[in-house]
């Protein structure tokens, strides 16, 4: 391989590469009926989640971008884990693209001085279950999050990552 994973800060340049990946992901892999326009914050993704304690990488291949994650800043020295996704063909040991990906957001956490890495999934993806209990996430139940965390309809399992 030539050519190297770069995880990268955001920039408003991947805007439509970085919807098409998530949407493409929900919609076709996970069979998740959602739109771009039921996601406000992938419109705004400068505005709401790189502010404060808050960002969003990229990873990119050949300068193109195969998956992205997300710490949105939810006050009190917390953030919670979002919009982590990972092109098919980019998934695996081989690449280790999650990996990066998850160290970026955990480095960032410990150099903000944060405490806490929420986050919120479904019941039905297993892999993720696994590769977050792998990196030192534990399961926690609905009541032990924040008042803070924004969980959405979809999210029944919590994980938190203490810093």
């Amino acid at each position: 391989m030539s050519e190297k994973i770069c995880i990268i800060p955001y920039e408003s340049k991947f805007q439509d590469e970085v919807v098409n990946l998530i949407v493409h992901i929900q919609r076709k892999e996970y069979n998740v009926p959602i739109t771009k326009e039921e996601q406000p914050d992938l419109l705004e993704i400068e505005t709401f989640y790189q502010r404060n304690h808050g960002n969003f990488w990229v990873a990119t291949y050949g300068g193109k971008v195969v998956g992205t994650v997300a710490l949105l800043d939810i006050g009190n020295h917390q953030v919670a884990l979002r919009k982590m996704f990972v092109k098919k063909e980019f998934r695996g040991k081989e690449w280790g693209v999650s990996s990066m990906l998850l160290q970026k957001a955990i480095s960032w956490a410990k150099e903000k001085n944060l405490e806490d890495i929420y986050l919120g999934t479904t019941v039905k993806f297993l892999a993720a279950h696994r590769f977050y209990e792998k990196n030192g996430f534990q399961s926690v139940s609905i009541e032990e999050l924040p008042k803070s965390f924004p969980v959405l309809e979809v999210d029944k399992k919590f994980y938190r990552y203490i810093i």
